[in-house]
């Protein structure tokens, strides 16, 4: 029981000493399998709405549900399982990786090379970057902390802390999953459907309790606030309580148009306060990673307590 208590720890420990792996990467060899699944399942192009659906749907399960079995197994072996464990959880965290692209984008703003800012934050958002303003790379970049803390980071600690390995390998395999195929867009509408829908049950939970913590973390008052009267016009049922309480948290403004995959969308204004600078991504990254040592650390001590 104490063991089990000190594997998440010792996971973000590895995270934070050595990063993102460079090479052999299982959710990069897992986006790899991704591509050729769909390519197999997906189907013609005159097929009806429901079947490529129901093609999405076995796509995913022939996807997921393997890992999930196998690491099933693996974390049932003596002493293999808890070493095991250590190493996906630390393979499927990515709040070092969050650091390092999220800083990238901080540098090139305080040094004044808007052409690098844009570049570089186009490797962590969707949208269309080159013509962005300080401002806007600014909001991209800590709405991408804020949001992908959530998925990276919050949600693969909690499905850690419920089902161990498997847990983290449902969520993250899922948060894949949603990232190739969860597009609202001609290809991916029918196909990706049950991919998005998964993902976002599985972070629903995660996300209520990233933005509890984020609210305590910061300016509480300020950030249930915007929860409450901002959170329910996102287009994301668990981006928006995430990004509105780490915005009211920080005491900035994050939200407004962007364009999307060729397509111009207005989103709302998040938060309360003045308009982002670059050294507020730094201050993002901060209530991310406290937030995490806090989850941690708290599971930690009722794990021994426990035992």
């Amino acid at each position: 029981m104490v063991l089990t208590a000190v594997l998440p720890l010792l996971a973000l420990l590895l995270d934070k000493l050595l990063g993102e792996p460079q090479r052999a990467h299982p959710l990069v060899m897992f986006g790899n399998s991704v591509t050729a699944i769909e390519k197999k399942y997906y189907g013609s192009d005159d097929i009806s709405f429901a079947k490529r659906q129901w093609r999405g749907f076995l796509s995913v399960c022939l996807l997921i549900i393997p890992v999930v079995i196998l690491s099933t197994i693996l974390v049932n072996i003596p002493y293999v399982g808890a070493i095991f464990s250590v190493v996906i959880l630390y393979y499927c965290l990515g709040l070092q990786s969050l650091h390092e692209h999220a800083r990238a984008v901080a540098t090139a703003l305080l040094t004044g090379d808007l052409i690098s800012a844009r570049e570089k934050v186009s490797w962590i958002v969707s949208r269309y970057t080159q013509n962005m303003d300080q401002t806007q790379i600014t909001r991209a970049t800590i709405e991408s902390v804020l949001e992908n803390g959530n998925d990276a980071v919050f949600a693969t600690l909690f499905w850690f802390f419920l089902f161990g390995a498997p847990g983290a390998l449902l969520l993250r395999t899922a948060n894949t999953l949603d990232a190739m195929w969860g597009y609202k867009t001609e290809q991916y509408l029918h196909f990706g459907r049950f991919a998005a829908k998964l993902d976002d049950v599985l972070n629903w939970i995660p996300a209520r309790l990233t933005a509890i913590t984020f609210s305590l973390l910061g300016n509480t008052a300020r950030a249930f606030h915007c929860w409450k009267t901002q959170a329910h016009f996102c287009s994301s049922p668990n981006g928006g309580p995430v990004m509105t309480t780490g915005a009211g948290s920080l005491q900035i403004t994050l939200g407004g148009g962007a364009v999307y995959h060729g397509e111009w969308q207005e989103k709302i204004i998040m938060g309360e306060g003045a308009e982002p600078h670059a050294h507020d991504i730094e201050r993002a990254l901060k209530l991310v990673s406290n937030s995490a040592w806090c989850w941690v650390a708290i599971y930690a001590l009722l794990g021994i307590f426990h035992a």
